[in-house]
Formats: C-alpha cells, structure tokens, sequence
C-alpha cells in the first residue's frame, strides 16, 4: 500500500470514531439526564428560601411535578 491511502485510512478512521463516540456518549447523557433529573428537592427549597418564600411541602411537590412535566414535553419534541 502506499503511504497516502494509508494516512487516508487513518483519517477517515479518525473522524469515523469521533462521529460515533459523539453519538454514543450524547446517548448516554440524554439516557442518564433522565433518569437522574439534575434538579431534587432541597435544591428546590434553598432557591426558594433566597427568593423571600416560604417552603411548605405542597409548594415544593408542585413545582418538582411542573418541571418533571415540562422535561417530558420538551423531550417528546424533541424525538418527533
């Protein structure tokens, strides 16, 4: 073989595993975003707490069901 299939080789192999270790770990976060929402409770109750308001638990159980609903619908957008 000569030495310029071999670097072209190389470089279409090189963009070919970019491309699909791009695809795969962005897989792999959507995946691990949704199972793991990166907001919780407490988190819900110190922003809360610095904006002047008072915390009750049926406050904090409505805004973790508004923004769990919000994360479905804009997920399903996105998949159509």
């Amino acid at each position: 073989m000569s030495i310029g299939i071999v670097v072209l080789l190389v470089i279409i192999g090189v963009i070919a595993g970019f491309a699909i270790g791009f695809f795969a770990a962005k897989k792999y976060l959507e995946n691990y975003l949704k199972k793991n929402p990166p907001f919780n409770e407490q988190m819900l109750k110190t922003m809360m707490l610095q904006m002047g308001q008072k915390p009750s638990q049926r406050k904090i159980n409505q805004m973790m069901t508004s923004m769990k609903a919000s994360y479905a619908k804009e997920n399903s957008k996105k998949k159509k």
